[in-house]
């Protein structure tokens, strides 16, 4: 299959830093926050330094444009990692500068176009969000299936940063639904193992705390359960009860108010 490039682009300018081309065939996307509210152009000036020493093949600035600096047949060096950046399309999306590097509602409109646009002309049906580093490297994707990785897996970075990570799932949904595929982001994979057993045996109830803004609230103990469509924000809750289920490696947590489950693996016991 012949590697093009996303139409979606609106400015154009490749850099040095880049492998050639890929030794991997594209089957991963990893979305990336730039830590700053840059320009296409910004961005570009920045990886047309060779002294810079990184690239993405994608950036979608402030306003949502979105700029190619390295053809999807060549490798970026985005990820700190040869093998992910090997098989994955790289984008660089403007951000806050601190933690939860915020993004903009016109970044994140791109983003989900720009996914379902490198899918499609990468012959793929589903994107995957399995919110678990080592289900994700060790998993192999179908033909029709690209899966979602993240910078913080291979370096000692928040990147992707905690409010994009968080939409993570919606990204995969959202863009699999445009791709009229399954929307069941871990369906393929193994069942989830008897690990969170553990957490199902927490003693209860205890406080937790949250850091990000907008971490979903869902109907029952999985990603498989639909969202309610509220988010808790920041703040210390109190957790009621622990189940193991689809999407979080820590379990879910059912909150006192009522409102629903939420995922342990972006919470802090306290």
């Amino acid at each position: 299959m012949a590697y093009t490039n996303s139409s979606l682009v609106a400015y154009k300018r490749l850099s040095p830093n880049h492998s050639g081309q890929r030794t991997h065939a594209i089957d991963r996307v990893s979305p990336h926050c730039v830590v700053g509210q840059c320009t296409a152009e910004g961005l570009g000036d920045w990886f047309a330094k060779s002294s810079t020493q990184a690239s993405s093949n994608y950036g979608i600035d402030k306003n949502g444009r979105v700029g190619l600096y390295v053809e999807e047949k060549n490798r970026s060096w985005c990820t700190s990692s040869n093998a992910n950046d090997q098989r994955a399309v790289t984008i660089e999306c403007a951000s806050d500068t601190a933690e939860p590097y915020w993004m903009n509602d016109k970044v994140y409109a791109t983003l989900i176009k720009l996914c379902a646009d490198i899918c499609r002309r990468n012959g793929k049906k589903k994107l995957l969000w399995f919110s678990d580093k080592n289900k994700t490297l060790n998993y192999t994707p179908k033909a029709d299936e690209m899966v979602i990785t993240v910078h913080r897996w291979f370096a000692n970075k928040s990147c992707p940063g905690n409010w994009l990570y968080a939409r993570l799932d919606d990204l995969a949904s959202q863009v699999t639904k445009q791709l009229g595929g399954t929307t069941a982001n871990t369906t393929t994979a193994a069942p989830a193992k008897p690990q969170a057993s553990a957490a199902s045996n927490a003693k209860v109830p205890f406080l937790v705390k949250v850091s990000i803004t907008d971490l979903n609230i869902r109907k029952g103990a999985g990603t498989n359960y639909a969202r309610t469509g509220r988010f808790t924000g920041v703040g210390v809750f109190t957790i009621v009860e622990v189940k193991s289920g689809q999407g979080s490696a820590a379990g879910w947590g059912r909150l006192k108010s009522g409102a629903g489950w939420i995922s342990l693996d972006y919470t802090k016991r306290i």
